[in-house]
């Protein structure tokens, strides 16, 4: 069920690996999708599909300090690529993998296990029957339980794709996260920080957005959209041309789902948006493969299996002890995060970008093994300045 990235990644899987799959989406699989994609250029091409990227930054940067004084705008320099997805041509390369597919233009209602099968209702009276039902139409499913772990911090974004009066950032730059304050007032910096994630497209055309790393609730879009443009402001530069707006609204700690239950998820549903960085599309590449073969052999191999073990089954390959083990451990992180001010969260970032770089981005694609991973997290907490330090064990609303 569905028809966004999560559902053409695992669909195109499974009809590689010979499954007869019957697809029900509530708008037709061709239609746009309304928000971009980025990723680290190295994470894509070691899958093969560098290809897929509509732009490439080999001049990729951060801003951590205040704004203010030689050393306080002085740049992090990345020294690695960063690219965003041609959207069209990902969509159209999983679509062509999924050639031959029945898309259904439906809406799920009701579903019921009934053994051997699983029923699906749809608003329109129609029925449909399957050994497995996986569920990838985003983290707002009614049919997958979880636990209620109390409130879900969201990552909030308001973005403009335009022409501007002078250039939001330098000509060819990539901006993973500008936090200088300078531009804000000093009740302004009290209230939970945001940063500028921003591009240069090229022809004169740039894309800047506000970004929120997570809150609970979450930011409004109209006071990231205010805060862009005092931003813009602050710096000279004006808004001339609105080419494309986009407004991001998206869970970071979503529990993990219960791996027990009749139906399996994949995508935003199973909560594989990775909690540092908010990042799911290089995960659904990496680990759709993996998820199909396993339920093919099952299926080709188990014909006895019930639609209920099969979810069983395919939720432990999903989620792997390991996998569990460090989500929860980003998770963690991300609450601490979470309780920084605005000063202790730009010297957060500084130090994490002081790590190697193979330490920082395998932490952010979240492909670095459980040991590995806790090493560098052992490695940040030793470098970082002691008001860090303090707010990695305590949180920083203590101190």
């Amino acid at each position: 069920m569905g028809a966004g990235p999560a559902a053409l990644c695992i669909v195109a899987e499974l009809v590689e690996q010979g499954i007869l799959v019957n697809a029900l989406a509530s708008h037709a699989p061709d239609k746009p999708w309304p928000n971009t994609y980025g990723i680290w250029a190295e994470e894509l091409e070691s899958l093969g599909m560098a290809s897929l990227l509509g732009h490439r930054w080999s001049n990729t940067t951060s801003y951590f300090g205040n704004g203010i004084g030689r050393r306080g705008v002085e740049p992090v320099q990345h020294y690695f690529d960063y690219g965003l997805f041609d959207q069209e041509a990902l969509q159209k390369s999983l679509l062509h993998r999924c050639d031959g597919l029945k898309w259904n233009l439906e809406t799920a209602s009701e579903i019921k296990v009934l053994g051997a099968e699983t029923e699906v209702f749809c608003t329109s009276g129609n029925s449909y029957r399957a050994r497995l039902v996986i569920d990838a139409s985003g983290h707002k499913s009614k049919f997958i339980s979880r636990p209620n772990h109390g409130p879900v911090a969201q990552q909030a974004a308001y973005g403009v794709v335009g022409r501007f009066s002078s250039s939001p950032v330098e000509k060819g730059q990539f901006v993973l996260m500008d936090f200088r304050p300078d531009h804000l007032t000093e009740l302004e910096i009290t209230e939970p920080p945001t940063f500028l994630y921003a591009m240069d497209f090229g022809n004169d055309v740039y894309f800047v957005e506000e970004t929120s790393l997570a809150c609970s609730p979450p930011i409004p879009w109209e006071t990231l959209k205010k805060r862009l443009h005092k931003r813009l402001g602050h710096r000279g530069v004006e808004i001339q041309e609105v080419m494309h707006e986009e407004k991001c609204l998206f869970p970071m700690n979503l529990p993990l789902p219960d791996r027990n239950q009749p139906l399996l998820a994949f995508g935003g549903s199973a909560s594989m948006v990775h909690p540092a960085s908010g990042y799911m599309v290089g995960a659904l590449l990496r680990r759709a493969p993996t998820l199909a073969k396993h339920l093919a052999m099952d299926m080709s191999f188990k014909p006895d299996l019930t639609s209920s073990e099969l979810a069983t089954r395919g939720w432990q390959v999903l989620w792997t002890p390991e996998l569990v083990q460090r989500h929860r451990l980003y998770q963690f992180g991300l609450r601490r995060l979470m309780s920084f001010d605005e000063s202790r969260l730009r010297k957060f970032f500084a130090t994490f970008f002081r790590l190697p770089r193979e330490d920082w981005s395998g932490f952010l694609a979240n492909t670095l093994p459980l040991p590995r991973l806790i090493i560098v997290m052992l490695k940040l907490f030793y470098i970082s300045p002691w008001k860090v330090r303090i707010g990695m064990i305590f949180g920083g609303k203590i101190f």
